[in-house]
């Protein structure tokens, strides 16, 4: 993840109008390690930084099609017994908009931050 983090910090770095980068950063970390958590290990994870007029969106695809936890509740809190979740809930919490969709490969699970 070292590596996605690093990826995301150089692109940023090439903005207009400079975002989050730590959040950025942050979250990046997290969809890159759901993606590995939830595929073989062996299958090819994509990384996408798209600089926008207002932002970034960054997208992590990977080849499992099963959707990722739910998005679209950031005051929803994960179950404290169980180990994962928080990760979604970063997500959502921290990203100006985040979801998923199908690709050809699988999917692909997105957040979008603004330009401070």
């Amino acid at each position: 993840m070292p590596i996605a983090r690093a990826l995301v910090r150089d692109a940023l770095a090439h903005l207009e109008e400079p975002t989050h980068s730590d959040t950025a950063e942050l979250l990046t970390a997290e969809l890159v390690a759901n993606a590995i958590q939830h595929t073989l290990g062996s299958e090819p994870i994509e990384l996408v930084v798209e600089l926008l007029p207002t932002g970034c969106q960054v997208e992590v695809h990977d080849c499992d099609p099963a959707p990722p936890g739910n998005l679209s509740h950031p005051g929803a809190m994960p179950d404290p017994w169980q180990e994962g979740g928080r990760g979604l809930l970063l997500i959502s919490t921290l990203s100006s908009a985040c979801g998923h969709r199908t690709t050809d490969q699988g999917k692909a699970v997105w957040f979008t931050l603004p330009a401070i």
